[in-house]
């Protein structure tokens, strides 16, 4: 038997599994998140209404993209600061403030999971202030997968 159709075969198999993980690496890299929320929810400088959105990282770790559900729609390129956990979590985790009377939950921060940093939404300094003097709540959501928060 020939060592060659073998040797073939191996360096193909090889190849085919270093393209797998550059694909998931890529994922990883967009820290990509698909989030259902059933309520409208504040981000900087809109409200988004209930529905699904796609949360993409772009151009290193500051800029968050949020697209529609079908990718069709952009609605929100926005600047964000680093922030840090203390240990790093197996979910998606999003900390909103609990805004009074029947304004939206304002999204705080979102880390991917895995990560110790995160990425802090910034609001304009009075809106800052608002939400500082709110509660503030952790929501946890699966990766990938829609999610959804239900403000009660």
């Amino acid at each position: 038997m020939s060592k060659q159709p073998l040797l073939a075969a191996m360096v193909s198999l090889i190849v085919a599994c270093s393209l797998a993980v550059s694909a998931v690496r890529a994922d990883v890299a967009d820290e990509k998140t698909k989030l259902t929320f059933s309520e409208p929810v504040e981000i900087p400088g809109r409200v988004l209404p209930a529905g699904s959105y796609w949360f993409v990282l772009v151009s290193g770790r500051n800029l968050v993209r949020i697209f529609s559900a079908d990718w069709s729609v952009v609605y929100a390129t926005i600047i964000t600061a680093p922030s840090e956990r203390t240990a790093p979590s197996g979910e998606t985790i999003l900390t909103l403030a609990e805004r009074p009377y029947s304004e939206p939950q304002a999204i705080l921060t979102w880390f991917y999971p895995g990560e110790t940093i995160g990425h802090e939404f910034i609001y304009s300094k009075h809106e800052e202030k608002e939400l500082s003097r709110d509660a503030h709540l952790e929501v946890v959501a699966k990766p990938f997968e829609a999610s959804s928060y239900s403000g009660s």
